[in-house]
């Protein structure tokens, strides 16, 4: 079997995108608004998907992941790099009944 052809490639790092933004608007919702988005078990099952290593191409969120990310705690959101970003989308998602 030889390296992954290039939609491999895309599919992992668009995955990544996903999980990490899901965690994150978990992690945000649970520590800054007392609201369980997701169960625990859920939480931890994605925080076991994220792998770091994967670049995502927003250089700041892969470095993020890479050294402050803690895949058994949601603490890690409170130093996220895009909190303001973050806060934004979460209320966004919550008035229009997403979440």
């Amino acid at each position: 079997m030889g390296p992954p052809i290039l939609s491999e490639l895309q599919e992992a790092v668009e995955r990544q995108r996903r999980i990490r933004i899901r965690l994150a608007l978990a992690a945000y919702a649970y520590e800054y608004d007392n609201d369980s988005i997701m169960s625990d078990a859920e939480f931890d099952w994605l925080a076991d998907q994220v792998i770091p290593s994967i670049a995502t191409g927003h250089d700041k969120m892969d470095k993020f992941f890479k050294e402050v990310f803690i895949p058994d705690s949601g603490m890690w959101v409170r130093n996220h790099p895009e909190l303001d970003k973050l806060e934004k989308l979460y209320k966004s998602l919550r008035k229009r009944g997403v979440l």
